[in-house]
């Protein structure tokens, strides 16, 4: 069933209310076709039943007297609402319980001695105006003859119950109907009230709001765990927004600091008349360009795996070789001294970001170091492994999660000063999660950090 626009159109509350009303109005109304329907039956069931019992007592009385003292016996004996009649042969009435009976038979059926019929039994007396009467015709015998005892029994009375209870149900079912539409209303617009304190709210905060959170219901219901989810939601918000506000100082702050080198060296070339000061300048300023390059490079590779997700390009690479490569420039480099144990791996992977991941750890742990540093790369099953550990002052365990958030440090061996801006470890997260693979932190047999990078030796599903 359709509901009016009027109902489409207005809240959950009046939607609710018409559909409760429609549910109960359909159920009221099969209940009442269902009541009347068995009330009709069990009335007319009684009727029959009642007139059976007449007719065979009826019969059983000429079975065994005839047709001697019938007609006083029925007329003391038979009710009002009922009317019998003795049939012989002839088809003549011999016997009646009232002069209007006296006439023609009420009936042609002639069962057999002992058997009853029912005459209109497979009609509805009661919807139907022209039969007012049930007749049970019931056979039997005396001394030979036949007889027919008809018992006609009225159904005005059954049919004035089934019309009454009719009326009262028709008066009824609006009352009920009203009484269940206020009570929904009533409910509904209870429980839809905490629902409107969390949408006002909801519609109240914005982008400098939040820190604010909805009501929670007391209730332990749907909408209590709705609360509790809307506030969830509004905790990674905020979270977000903070993430990004910290994101765009620092990468700033970042900024800030190769521009201000950059213009002090200008400033200097511009005050120097002799033209001595470029070419002393110009490593420094080379050197910070560069420093700006990567800072901004990483942070277009960050954003871009934010926005659409980390970017693979797959083909077979050699794990071995690009270890041997950060192996001999920390070697020409000079520092803590550097370890390696590389057999051959190869991985199904992007190559470009594979080596940034293997020199971001390398630079980690250069900066860390005290004096050593370790590379050590093995395949187990189809998982290939990359460690790399370094005897410095590790990471305590508390941080272990932490220093792969964007411009993280957490100890002076990883300020600006060491030329980190705090996006390596950032990177290595992001690249090695786009490979289907992990990256964990433990402390190492040398004393200081250990980062284990493990690598799927085949690109997983749906991966890249």
């Amino acid at each position: 069933m359709r509901m009016p626009a009027f109902i489409r159109r207005s809240g959950v509350r009046a939607r609710s209310t018409a559909a409760a009303l429609l549910v109960v109005a359909a159920a009221l109304a099969v209940g009442a076709a269902i009541l009347l329907l068995l009330l009709q039956r069990t009335l007319i069931t009684s009727v029959a039943d009642q007139a059976e019992s007449r007719a065979f007592d009826v019969a059983n009385q000429v079975q065994e007297e005839g047709e001697s003292g019938l007609d006083r016996e029925l007329v003391e004996n038979t009710r009002v609402s009922q009317l019998i009649q003795v049939v012989n042969a002839q088809n003549q009435v011999v016997a009646s319980s009232s002069p209007r009976g006296a006439g023609a038979p009420l009936t042609d059926a002639r069962p057999d001695s002992g058997q009853t019929v029912r005459d209109e039994v497979g009609e509805m007396p009661l919807l139907d105006d022209d039969n007012p009467y049930l007749i049970v015709a019931r056979g039997t015998e005396f001394q030979g003859a036949r007889y027919t005892v008809v018992v006609a029994s009225s159904v005005e009375t059954q049919r004035d119950t089934v019309t009454t209870v009719t009326t009262y149900l028709l008066v009824g079912f609006p009352v009920l109907l009203a009484l269940v539409g206020v009570a929904t209303w009533m409910l509904v617009g209870r429980a839809l009230r905490p629902v409107e304190r969390i949408r006002s709210r909801v519609h109240g905060i914005g982008v400098e709001q939040l820190a604010d959170r909805v009501p929670v219901p007391a209730s332990d219901d749907e909408i209590a765990k709705l609360a509790v989810t809307m506030n969830e939601m509004l905790d990674r918000l905020q979270a977000g927004q903070e993430t990004q506000r910290r994101f765009v100082a620092d990468a700033s702050h970042e900024l800030r600091s190769p521009i201000a080198s950059l213009m002090a060296a200008l400033d200097v070339i511009v005050a120097d008349e002799s033209g001595q000061a470029a070419p002393e300048l110009h490593q420094v300023m080379q050197a910070e360009t560069e420093r700006m390059r990567r800072l901004v490079e990483d942070l277009l590779l960050l954003a871009k795996a934010d926005d659409t997700g980390l970017q693979i390009q797959r083909t077979d690479v050699d794990l071995d070789d690009l270890v041997d490569v950060e192996l001999r420039r920390l070697r020409t480099a000079g520092g803590p001294s550097v370890e390696g144990v590389v057999p051959a791996v190869r991985v199904t992977g992007d190559a470009a970001k594979l080596s940034q991941v293997i020199r971001n750890l390398a630079d980690n742990a250069v900066l860390a170091a005290h004096g050593k540093v370790r590379f050590t790369l093995a395949q187990e099953g189809g998982t290939a492994t990359v460690t790399v550990e370094d005897d410095g002052d590790g990471i305590p365990e508390q941080e272990r999660s932490r220093v792969f958030e964007r411009f993280v440090r957490l100890d002076a061996s990883r300020d600006r000063g060491s030329g980190g801006s705090g996006l390596g470890l950032a990177i290595v997260d992001e690249v090695v999660r786009g490979h289907g693979g992990t990256v964990e932190i433990s402390e190492s047999a040398l004393g200081g950090a250990r980062f284990v990078v493990k690598l799927p030796v085949a690109a997983p599903a749906g991966v890249g």
